[in-house]
């Protein structure tokens, strides 16, 4: 048995000096680019077209029209992304990144280890040891998720037959709340009787990535009477579209039940029974944080995406324009201006409740 082991740790060694060597060379291979950006997914990966794959889009972009170099790190568990995120300050990058909120107190740490590396953060704050001061060399990328929602919620309370709409959450959060009241108080904007039946895959991080989990409580939305279900669920949530498709097409042509994506535009996905996506433009979030690394204006602290600077969107393209009536993108375009305005208050489910 010892000698068993033995051999496995000269292996893991080996492989190590292996992969080591290959990460030299490609160093050097890549030599002459205007900065070296680090990424660091989350456990869905930067394939879940959604969350990750909106980030991923946004640094091939950087490197494409920026001229930098990109690394990018799928963790595959939580316990690799601490150790991927100080690898690449350790080296010095000019940039780096991380994807979710769930890489916060990961950041928090390694942001105080290295004061001179600059990070940016999709989807989480990091403040300095007082709790309150944002830290200066971490940018926060953060969006008003709720408005995106409110008017994907009137869309899908527009498109119901039933008077039932699902939501189908990843991890049970407040940041996945903000999606889910969104969304209810635009349904209820154009049918007040309406009703939302919720549901979260988990209270951990494997609740991102578990598709199956999704479309069994998708099903179980639509046996409840939903037509229309809006995920905010990652690569689990690609378990809803499974689960509408299952459903098929009436003799119109069109789908029986829909979902709405997220993050990405996933009209694609499943085309014909994807009403429409609420998109985060991560990308560009993503993009920007390089473009001002490069340019010297790199600012710490809050980055905020909303409506008011397309920083969230319902998309329209066509995958589902047919499904979509003018009228209906009317009043919806009504509303987003009025948001834009501060004409309608969609509420935030992560704002401090006021005494």
């Amino acid at each position: 048995m010892k000698r068993q082991v033995l051999s496995f740790s000269l292996l893991f060694v080996a492989v190590a000096m292996l992969a080591s060597s290959c990460a030299l060379r490609n160093e050097a291979a890549r030599e002459g680019c205007r900065g070296k950006i680090g990424i660091v997914f989350d456990i869905g990966g930067k394939n879940d077209r959604s969350f990750n794959a909106a980030a991923w889009e946004g640094v091939q972009r950087a490197e494409r029209e920026l001229g930098v170099c990109l690394y990018d790190v799928e963790p595959g568990n939580p316990t690799s992304i601490e150790p991927a995120m100080r690898s690449f300050a350790e080296k010095d990058f000019d940039l780096v990144i991380g994807v979710g909120f769930a890489q916060g107190p990961i950041m928090q740490k390694v942001a105080f280890d290295y004061p001179n590396v600059k990070f940016a953060i999709v989807d989480g704050v990091i403040f300095e040891a007082d709790g309150k001061t944002p830290r200066s060399n971490v940018a926060s990328l953060v969006f008003r998720e709720h408005e995106g929602s409110y008017l994907v919620g009137m869309i899908a309370a527009a498109k119901s037959r039933t008077g039932v709409l699902g939501f189908l959450g990843g991890m049970d959060i407040p940041l996945i709340h903000r999606f889910n009241k969104g969304y209810e108080e635009g349904a209820k904007a154009v049918n007040p009787n309406i009703r939302v039946v919720t549901n979260y895959v988990g209270v951990t991080d494997h609740a991102w990535n578990n598709p199956g989990k999704g479309r069994e409580l998708a099903l179980s939305q639509i046996e409840k009477g939903a037509d229309v279900i809006f995920t905010a669920a990652g690569n689990s949530g690609l378990g809803a579209f499974d689960a509408v498709e299952q459903f098929g097409m009436n003799a119109d042509g069109e789908a029986n039940r829909f979902v709405i994506g997220v993050d990405s535009n996933q009209n694609m996905v499943k085309p014909g029974f994807v009403l429409t996506s609420m998109v985060k433009r991560v990308d560009n979030a993503v993009y920007d944080a390089v473009q001002e690394v490069l340019e010297g204006r790199f600012q710490g602290g809050f980055h905020v995406f909303g409506l008011d600077k397309d920083g969230v969107a319902y998309s329209l393209d066509d995958f589902n324009r047919a499904l979509v009536s003018p009228e209906v993108l009317e009043r919806v375009e009504a509303a987003k201006a009025k948001i834009i305005a501060g004409d309608i208050k969609v509420t935030d489910a992560m704002a401090p409740k006021s005494d």
